[in-house]
């Protein structure tokens, strides 16, 4: 026979276990972080490439202590830049976040979202965001709508839409 605290030990462990193992809630942030290295020659999203569910809210965090950074869709009516997120989806822009500073969105329409930081974006600050089940939506092509083109160091700096499916998650290498 067991000792009782021998039954209480294994269940403190099983809740423990399955604790490790929890599928976030709906509505809670999906969370992306702006930073920088201590002398600012290097800006990221971390992580740069993420699948949620239709409807879970997405943070984006400033932790960068020398930069402003925006999350800012690639789409026509955000300063004439090519449309890469899907059609019917609203564009969005952060505006400047300093520091500590969050914005906060809900994606509902399935497909690819690519955004970039506006002051950063030749730098490769980048990063894409896959909504639901991409094979439903075409995802956005190396060149699209819009008169500014996308620059090489940017496109090359998004992580390829079977790798965010594969591991649900793209950290920066």
């Amino acid at each position: 026979m067991q000792s009782r605290r021998h039954i209480l030990r294994t269940g403190a462990g099983l809740l423990a276990g399955l604790a490790a193992f929890r599928l976030p809630l709906a509505d809670e942030f999906a969370e992306i972080r702006m930073l920088g290295n201590a002398d600012g020659s290097d800006v990221w999203f971390d992580p740069v490439g993420i699948r949620i569910k239709p409807g879970r809210p997405i943070r984006w965090t400033n932790l960068d202590p020398g930069n402003s950074h925006t999350a800012t869709a690639y789409h026509p009516r955000n300063f004439d830049r090519p449309l890469r997120i899907p059609r019917g989806a609203e564009p969005w822009n952060s505006d400047y976040l300093l520091p500590n500073e969050t914005f906060h969105l809900t994606l509902t329409v399935e497909g690819v979202y690519d955004f970039y930081c506006i002051p950063h974006e030749h730098a490769g600050m980048v990063g894409r965001i896959i909504v639901g089940d991409p094979a439903k939506f075409p995802a956005p092509g190396p060149t699209s709508q819009g008169a500014e083109p996308i620059p090489e160091i940017a496109l090359h700096a998004l992580p390829a839409v079977d790798e965010i499916m594969r591991r649900g998650m793209v950290r920066r290498a």
